[in-house]
């Protein structure tokens, strides 16, 4: 069974990343990622599993899909062994952005990580948020 995630990236910065540079390379390690939640939510991910790409900063809004093809394991680039990546590819565009702001609006989301914590880089995202945002995105 495919799981659904959400992963945030600051697209501009000294470790900026974007959608589009997913797009031109295909595949990445997703990594960077420190947070005892977010390291939890990773740690559950496997292959197959599908994973909104999130905008953060000035943006704040959820751009493409990614899928994840390989199970966690530790960052090469860390010296310690708790922080873990994953590979990613890029699986498709969304018609349009959703922002952050129209989730807000959303009473389904209300509960959600998203909306309620923040500074969470990587968390699962329920079906039907996820369906909810892919037609949104379809508008």
């Amino acid at each position: 069974m495919v799981n659904y995630w959400l992963a945030k990236q600051e697209p501009s910065g000294p470790r900026g990343y974007n959608f589009e540079q997913l797009k031109k390379e295909k595949t990445t390690v997703w990594d960077g990622v420190h947070n005892n939640l977010a390291l939890k939510h990773m740690r559950e991910m496997k292959s197959g599993d599908l994973v909104l790409f999130y905008h953060t900063g000035d943006e704040r809004q959820a751009v493409g899909i990614m899928q994840v093809t390989s199970k966690p394991y530790p960052n090469p680039k860390e010296d310690v062994e708790r922080f873990i990546v994953v590979d990613v590819k890029y699986k498709k565009s969304l018609k349009r952005p959703v922002t952050l702001d129209e989730m807000k609006k959303e009473k389904k989301f209300k509960d959600w990580e998203l909306i309620r914590i923040s500074r969470l880089s990587v968390m699962p995202v329920p079906k039907a948020i996820w369906d909810a945002i892919l037609k949104m995105s379809q508008n």
